[in-house]
């Protein structure tokens, strides 16, 4: 059984800026399927504002996360561990964020293009990094960090083929030249999204593996 204790004591502020960096990232997901959800409908934001919150919030997170590791006495392989998660979390609302500002900025309308599977699977990345992250406080065995890992694995593999998949109905079909350019760059950073989650679950897996 692997308990967290042994890379951060038992100091549970550790714990407890973890799971909030974990959280804004999970909101940063919601507030982008939500969008995705309104783009569905031709409604265009006005703002971007929840997004910035969410990345603002985060990287307060990992300054605090950053200070505390250099107030608290932990060995220099741990506090690189702790740091290479942080940084994979953070990495996910400041993406979402980049996607809320190339929707702002569109100025056509989105035809309708169905979001379902993207909404799907954005989700799904989401929740399973934040049970990931919360596995470390409660302790985890690697077999339960594997399976969780390895969701995480499949949804970003069904991503990919998503891309590819509209990237080729995007080639085809009826677009103007700025509908091209924008329409790729969204995919491309919706699939980057989900990267993010899966780069944090190989931290994760990575950091159980070492110290179980």
């Amino acid at each position: 059984m692997f308990s967290i204790r042994k890379l951060l004591g038992n100091d549970e502020k550790f714990y407890d800026l973890l799971e909030a960096s974990a959280q804004q990232a999970d909101t940063s997901v919601h507030h982008l399927v939500d969008l995705l959800s309104k783009l569905e409908h031709h409604e265009s934001p006005q703002s971007i504002e929840e997004f910035v919150n969410s990345r603002r919030k985060d990287k307060q997170i990992t300054q605090e996360l950053t200070e505390q590791l250099c107030k608290t006495f932990i060995t220099p392989l741990e506090r690189e561990d702790i740091q290479a998660l942080a940084t994979a979390l953070y990495k996910i609302p400041k993406t979402v964020e980049k996607i809320g500002e190339r929707v702002l900025i569109w100025p056509g309308n989105l035809r309708g293009e169905n979001f379902q599977q993207h909404l799907k699977l954005l989700d799904e990345a989401a929740e399973t990094v934040l049970a990931m992250v919360k596995d470390l406080r409660k302790g985890t065995d690697a077999a339960t960090a594997r399976e969780r890992n390895s969701v995480l694995q499949t949804i970003e593999g069904n991503a990919d083929k998503l891309e590819l998949d509209l990237l080729r109905d995007l080639y085809i079909g009826d677009y103007d030249a700025k509908e091209i350019i924008f329409l790729r760059d969204l995919y491309n950073l919706l699939e980057k999204v989900i990267d993010r989650c899966r780069d944090a679950g190989n931290i994760i897996l990575q950091v159980v593996l070492k110290y179980s």
